[in-house]
């Protein structure tokens, strides 16, 4: 596998149709992820980066360059959170604009996902667009409700973490939208990848003083967990935040520069113990959230955490702080073998959609138009 095409499965499998192929599609603002189910179970699932702000054109190159699954006639099912990029004026059109891409390039009947509008026609996708707007969130925590009565979803990606209670086999979170959700504790803009360093604090401690953050994005918590060892590579996808390589030396010089130092002003373990500090700012914001949602549970029993998401490592450290039961939403996902796990969980919302829409479809009678989950 490389940085910026990761793959399962490269090819349908033998056995699996058009009638029966599934795709479900995560239409982000820096990547385009994308699951197939077959018979069931998960034959594919793919994932790949760009800046959608640059224009269509990125989405067309990246689309381009997925596996035949992806391409072939099927049922396709969509999500989206690329709405939000600065391509767009606001969201109602950026649901519109994803949609119709989705409707030009996607062979065959497509749903598009309304969170609790359930599934929708793309010609109805641009009247539900409070509701399909960064509606993926409810596609992972929808799945997992399927799965475990009880539980406290933790999907840590790239840029943000998501936090979603599940009580009595049903989403029990108290927001929906992305300003509801902020405002619940359900939504943390803090990722693993992309967030830059300013947004975790604005002083820490360093060479012996509280050192006041520099509010520049000279570097971002790719750069801490690549000092710590912790970022598995096939989640580091994104140019850094001076276009610099990813060496240790070069994460060093744009840590430094966070608190107004040259990397070789101090020895290696300081910008090590500095970037171990930030990870703990991190998890502690994570810990903050997680405790609040919890405090609101009916359930004397303390739920386990399903993690998922490409820092979901963050998620299990998060499990280990609080006493939690840590569980991989890979666990519950059926496929065909093979090295899948890393990949199910990290591109959850395109695997849950995937899922969710077999099955729906799957239904007697069922209409792919009308699919709504109950």
């Amino acid at each position: 596998m490389n940085g910026s095409n990761e793959t399962i499965s490269p090819e349908i499998l033998p056995g699996s149709g058009a009638n029966d192929l599934v795709v479900g599609w995560d239409l982000g603002g820096v990547h385009v992820k994308a699951a197939a189910v077959s018979q069931g179970r998960l034959i594919g699932v793919i994932q790949v980066p760009y800046q959608l702000r640059q224009g269509l054109a990125v989405l067309d190159g990246a689309f381009s360059t997925l596996p035949a699954w992806a391409q072939a006639p099927a049922r396709h099912a969509v999500t989206m959170t690329g709405e939000l990029s600065a391509l767009f004026d606001d969201r109602a059109k950026g649901v519109a604009s994803l949609t119709d891409w989705a409707v030009r390039h996607c062979r065959g009947e497509i749903a598009i996902y309304g969170g609790r509008a359930g599934f929708i026609p793309p010609s109805e996708a641009a009247y539900h667009a409070g509701d399909v707007a960064s509606a993926n969130w409810h596609a992972t925590a929808a799945f997992v409700a399927s799965r475990i009565p009880h539980t406290l979803l933790v999907d840590i990606g790239s840029t943000t973490s998501d936090l979603i209670p599940i009580a009595d086999g049903r989403i029990a979170g108290h927001g929906y939208t992305d300003a509801e959700r902020l405002g619940t504790g359900e939504l943390v803009y803090c990722g693993i990848v992309r967030t830059p360093l300013m947004a975790l604090a604005e002083r820490v401690p360093f060479a012996g003083r509280e050192v006041s953050l520099v509010a520049e994005q000279f570097a971002t918590m790719a750069d801490v967990h690549r000092l710590l060892g912790t970022m598995p590579p096939s989640a580091d996808q994104h140019q850094t935040a001076d276009g610099r390589d990813k060496s240790l030396a070069n994460s060093r010089a744009r840590l430094a520069r966070v608190v107004g130092w040259d990397a070789a002003e101090a020895p290696d373990h300081a910008w090590r113990d500095l970037a171990a500090h930030l990870a703990e700012l991190q998890l502690r914001r994570l810990q903050d959230a997680a405790a609040r949602i919890l405090s609101r549970r009916r359930h004397a029993a303390p739920p386990p955490i399903v993690g998922c998401g490409v820092g979901r490592f963050v998620a299990e450290r998060l499990a280990a702080r609080m006493g939690l039961a840590y569980r991989d939403l890979s666990e519950f996902v059926p496929t065909d073998g093979g090295d899948t796990d890393y990949w199910v969980s990290s591109c959850a919302p395109a695997v849950a959609l995937a899922c969710l829409a077999w099955h729906e479809w799957e239904k007697p009678g069922t209409s792919w138009a009308g699919l709504h989950l109950d």
